[in-house]
């Protein structure tokens, strides 16, 4: 679990959190009395499969993976979550064990947690946070089907360059870290594989990408190089919250 800072007097803006922000005043002034702010440190474990889901979380910026854990130990991620939703959904049940792992691949120094009591008081007056949470479990699954169907369908180099792009959206700068172990997690490939994928896209000049650390080049042709499921994926968080 994240670390507990002991206030949130110190709390940033709520617009940190695009779910959180999307609340009506009064349902976040309230919501507010049950958070606490955490920080998300690279490769954090935040929900193991097989264990309760204990705490709820928003991230205030950097990105959670949501991975499938195999019976070998090897992992898949299937969907990254960043600061326009929140992870642990799981936490709606009392006593559900998670059938996944969240782990932290971009570091931040903000996010807002809430004990999986809170959630489940707060989703039980099915008011504003419940309707904004469910509809972006409804996102959520929808981009799991996405991520899913571009596995089976599209190229590694098409399949990294849509990674690289929501990576690049939730963390807003243009170099991050990445190792080819996380790479080959992500996409459920070989090292080799992902190194060959990687100088691919290094030699097209979209990106630069050397001592475990990748930097976005042109944005633009990364774009092109990535397969419809990066614009269906990113269309289906962003309609969440709705004007």
């Amino acid at each position: 679990m994240a670390q507990q800072v002991p206030s949130i007097a110190n709390r940033p803006p709520p617009g940190v959190n695009r779910l959180l922000a999307a609340l009506p005043p009064a349902d976040y002034e309230r919501l507010a009395q049950t958070l606490q702010n955490t920080t998300l440190k690279l490769r954090q474990i935040l929900h193991k499969p097989g264990e309760p889901v204990d705490h709820v979380y928003f991230p205030g910026g950097g990105f959670c993976s949501i991975v499938t854990v195999l019976e070998n130990g090897s992992m898949v991620e299937v969907a990254t979550v960043g600061r326009e939703g929140m992870v642990g959904m799981g936490a709606l049940v009392s006593g559900e064990l998670s059938s996944s792992q969240t782990m932290v691949q971009g570091e931040s120094d903000w996010c807002y947690s809430m004990t999986a009591s809170a959630f489940r008081d707060e989703m039980d007056r099915r008011g504003a946070f419940y309707v904004l949470a469910t509809r972006f479990s409804q996102a959520l699954t929808g981009f799991v089907m996405q991520s899913t169907a571009c596995n089976a369908a599209h190229s590694i180099e098409q399949r990294f360059a849509r990674w690289l792009l929501h990576a690049h959206d939730r963390m807003e700068q243009d170099e991050f870290p990445l190792t080819q172990e996380f790479a080959a997690m992500m996409l459920g490939a070989s090292r080799p594989t992902v190194t060959i994928a990687a100088g691919a896209l290094q030699k097209a000049g979209l990106i630069t990408y050397h001592h475990g650390r990748v930097t976005i080049a042109d944005r633009e042709k990364l774009e092109s190089a990535s397969c419809e499921c990066y614009r269906a994926a990113t269309a289906l968080l962003t309609n969440v919250i709705r004007a």
